[in-house]
């Protein structure tokens, strides 16, 4: 999990940012540009988050609990768009 709260980290960081740039009263274009980057980077940590629970859930080790459906990852994924 230490890649994914690294993305959260840097998104925090850039959102910490956009909040500053708003404060401060930057030119509109630069905080819609910053945004986007937070939202790529929220992004990338959901997909990374979604990328570890299939490899978790596929693997052979959950005994634990019942395997993942088809739905259910699809699930996981439309939760991010």
């Amino acid at each position: 999990m230490a890649p994914v709260l690294n993305r959260l980290r840097r998104a925090q960081g850039q959102l910490a940012g956009v909040i500053a740039m708003v404060e401060s009263g930057r030119d509109c274009k630069d905080v819609v540009t910053q945004l986007a980057a937070v939202s790529r980077a929220l992004d990338r940590a959901g997909f990374k988050i979604v990328a570890s629970g299939m490899r978790q859930c596929l693997s052979d080790d959950r005994a634990d609990s019942a395997p993942m459906t088809e739905e259910e990852l699809e699930k996981l994924f439309l939760a991010l768009a």
